[in-house]
């Protein structure tokens, strides 16, 4: 997605410092090599065609969920509003969580919101593990520089060491060992010599730092376990806030764009950045984090932990689940690329805490449809309408718009005949007051179609309502010069009872009852909703062609889509993706 131009979205403070860099002339010499790379491969390279360079990160060890869109929009959005490059890469640096099926997850989700990562002839795929040699290499230079060390304390021991927000650190009994010392470790560490947990690379910075984040932080651990990409190449692996700065440097990265949660690891990024300059790594001009907040959306979850628990104990049928918040689920119950880019384009971008209501995210949804989606009927809760004075065995077309607001899109027909399905509430034998639908006595108009007057109803054995009886005005037929002599104060919809296609139906609503489920100590589990999850059997207009993925505005009820994984034209299987108006108590 690029522009010629700088167009003008929600402003956020992000673009007042974007803004502030480029007339400032920060990045106008910046080299790039056309890959990534240290300072021997980015120095005399020529000067980066990209404005600006930002970056989207995701760990391969989930799918991406609504919380997610809001970083993916911002950063690829900034990108190509100035006319620079966003990378999606992906920072795989625990091997014992990530699969290359949450690669492909991810890559598909990206693409399905609309962005790609290439920037003229560059495709800016990159994964961290791209750059373990270099992060070796800086680390080495690191020990022999003095700035890093191999402790021998263990993980208890560590932390007890660390100190408090109140109290300084320890320093490591190993924290001076002689840097050849470290550097024989550290190789021993990379070939495999030493178990899981008995020695780690650390920063040398300064126990006593108010910043507990300062206090001589980890680089390296130590893991015996297989990557999904370099396999058992490799039994150390960095922690993120080593890889972090690092990997954005080799990148060229220019804003760094972070949630609020790593604020207080600014200050370990830029000292590392500048250590790695100072010898000789790395070049100038470096890249900047900046935070902002995270999405914090009501009656969802978004922590990777708690929806794979969901998914793995069963109490959904996997991540893309539409009653999941992840983004696969969200385009499994229907919701648009579009819906999700105008829901996080309305947010915003700031610092403050962001707690956001799920109906705004449903809104979006219908402002982004209601334009687009063809309409259509389908009838949930099935009663027979028996038209008894209308010709047995005749049928005659009617018609409707496809969408009210694109008179190009053209016309639907459907057959009216004698025996229709309406809702069962639209009947009432005995109406309470200003009901305006059907009861004996009273007139509605059946939508693009007749006047009728009902005469009656038929019960069974036990007194429950099976048919409901009624006598259309000939003259009245929609669209015709009588449509409008008889005035009624309701109007119902309906389908002709035997040429209307079945369809299986599942409505969806919010997973969990409670607006903040895990909020404090709650366990997230007790408030999932029991009744997140109806399966019908209802009755669609004919003519409705479920393919998979097809969406509709379903007159009186709401936008729905064929699912994409069950339904089939000829046994459509249907998601309520949400209702006309926000219902939710």
């Amino acid at each position: 997605m690029t522009s010629d131009t700088t167009p003008a979205p929600v402003s956020n403070f992000l673009r007042t410092i974007i803004d502030q860099d480029l007339s400032a002339g920060r990045y106008a010499q910046k080299s790039w090599a056309g890959q990534p790379g240290p300072a021997s491969t980015q120095e005399g390279a020529a000067i980066d065609a990209a404005r600006i360079r930002t970056r989207f990160p995701p760990e391969p060890n989930g799918y991406l969920h609504i919380g997610h869109a809001k970083s993916i929009c911002l950063n690829f959005g900034l990108a190509s509003d100035y006319l620079g490059a966003c990378h999606l890469r992906f920072d795989d640096t625990n091997p014992e969580k990530e699969e290359q099926e949450y690669v492909d997850a991810i890559i598909d989700m990206v693409k399905w919101l609309g962005f790609d990562w290439t920037f003229k002839n560059e495709d800016n795929l990159y994964f961290a593990s791209d750059y373990f040699d270099y992060m070796y290499q800086f680390a080495e230079a690191l020990v022999n520089a003095g700035y890093a060390y191999v402790d021998e304390q263990n993980a208890e021991q560590m932390r007890a060491n660390r100190g408090t927000l109140t109290e300084k650190g320890v320093n490591s009994p190993w924290r001076d060992r002689p840097a050849e010392e470290s550097i024989k470790l550290l190789r021993e560490m990379r070939d495999g010599q030493h178990p899981d947990g008995s020695m780690a690379l650390r920063a040398k910075i300064d126990m006593g730092s108010p910043n507990i984040n300062m206090r001589d932080p980890v680089m390296y651990r130590i893991r015996h376990a297989e990557h999904h990409r370099t396999g058992n190449k490799w039994c150390i692996y960095p922690m993120y806030s080593w890889a972090h700065p690092v990997e954005d440097a080799l990148e060229r990265i220019t804003h760094s764009l972070c949630t609020l949660e790593f604020e207080d690891q600014r200050p370990f990024y830029n000292w590392i950045l500048e250590r790695l300059v100072e010898l000789g790594q790395l070049s100038d001009p470096l890249p900047k984090q900046y935070e902002f907040s995270r999405l914090n959306l009501s009656y969802v979850v978004t922590s990777k932990r708690k929806l794979r628990q969901l998914v793995q104990e069963n109490h959904v049928s996997g991540w893309d689940d539409p009653r999941m918040p992840t983004l696969a689920g969200l385009r499994r119950r229907g919701y648009s690329a579009g819906a999700i880019r105008l829901f996080t384009d309305r947010l915003g971008v700031s610092k403050a805490a962001q707690h956001v209501d799920y109906s705004l995210l449903e809104q979006a949804l219908r402002d982004d449809l209601d334009p687009v989606a063809d309409r259509s009927v389908a009838i949930l809760d099935p009663i027979e309408l028996i038209i008894t004075n209308y010709p047995e065995g005749q049928s005659e077309l009617c018609h409707a718009p496809r969408n009210p607001h694109n008179p190009e899109a053209g016309q639907r027909e459907f057959p009216f005949s004698g025996r229709l399905y309406i809702e069962r509430e639209d009947f009432k034998e005995e109406p309470p007051k200003k009901y305006f639908r059907l009861f004996p006595g009273n007139t509605v108009r059946l939508k693009y179609g007749y006047v009728v007057r009902c005469t009656g109803c038929v019960k069974d054995e036990q007194g429950n309502v099976t048919q409901v009886l009624a006598e259309y005005l000939p003259d009245t037929k929609s669209g015709t010069p009588g449509a409008d002599l008889v005035k009624v104060k309701g109007t119902i919809t309906w389908i002709s009872a035997e040429h209307a296609i079945a369809a299986e139906i599942r409505q969806y609503d919010r997973l969990f009852a409670h607006p903040q489920p895990d909020a404090a100590d709650q366990d997230f589990l007790e408030h999932i909703n029991p009744n997140s999850l109806r399966v019908i059997q209802g009755w669609l207009e004919p003519g409705t062609k479920a393919t998979p993925d097809a969406h509709w505005q379903f007159e009186r009820l709401g936008y729905f889509v064929a699912d994409r994984e069950d339904s089939t034209p000829e046994k459509p299987v249907l998601n309520r993706t949400t209702t006309l108006k926000d219902t939710w108590v």
